[in-house]
């Protein structure tokens, strides 16, 4: 990471601390500079550990979608951090690489159909201040999709907002998980520095 946090990360301890070390560093290899930053308030890491994990867990809505939402809210809002570990994810769950590398100009790459397009401008539409989210966007999700996915994939980008939005705020910056492992660069959002 190049920047500093905005709050210093703190020493992560006790019992609790070295059981989630543990299980951090077996998933991923490191612990991310976010996990040290929340150590500052372990109840709220818990829960969002503990809410990200549920997310996880749905199955109504297609991964790749759910994914590619997330990240279009982390390239709107400018989250490195979850750009770049969502990219890494994608990766390890089998998805989609190439297409989700191109998410940060989804609008002017040929990669994406016609519902995963509707998905991105749903999670850009979502993340604006006021939501722009029209009826008929909502209305082709629905036909497309079903009730029970939009539901899933609308509280999905409402996550990417909390966890990018805080990320942000807080100065949490990309920790390299896909440059480490060898992953292209994300494509650069035309007029935006690229994000890993």
């Amino acid at each position: 990471m190049e920047h500093p946090t905005r709050i210093p990360p703190a020493k992560i301890t006790g019992v609790k601390g070295a059981l989630i070390k543990r299980m951090i560093e077996k998933k991923l290899g490191k612990v991310p500079t976010a996990v040290g930053v929340y150590w500052h308030n372990p109840r709220v890491l818990f829960a969002s550990f503990g809410l990200g994990g549920k997310l996880q867990k749905w199955d109504a809505c297609d991964e790749n979608l759910k994914s590619y939402a997330h990240m279009a809210v982390a390239s709107l809002v400018g989250c490195t951090w979850c750009l770049d570990f969502n990219y890494f994810e994608v990766r390890n769950r089998g998805l989609d690489v190439e297409k989700a590398r191109e998410i940060p100009r989804w609008r002017e790459a040929d990669v994406f159909t016609a519902l995963e397009r509707d998905v991105l401008e749903y999670a850009e539409a979502m993340s604006q201040t006021p939501p722009t989210v029209t009826d008929e966007l909502v209305d082709r999700l629905h036909v497309a999709l079903g009730p029970s996915a939009v539901v899933e994939l609308t509280t999905v980008i409402a996550f990417a907002n909390m966890s990018t939005r805080g990320n942000v705020a807080l100065g949490i910056e990309s920790d390299g998980f896909a440059a480490a492992c060898g992953l292209k660069p994300l494509a650069e959002r035309p007029g935006v520095a690229s994000a890993s």
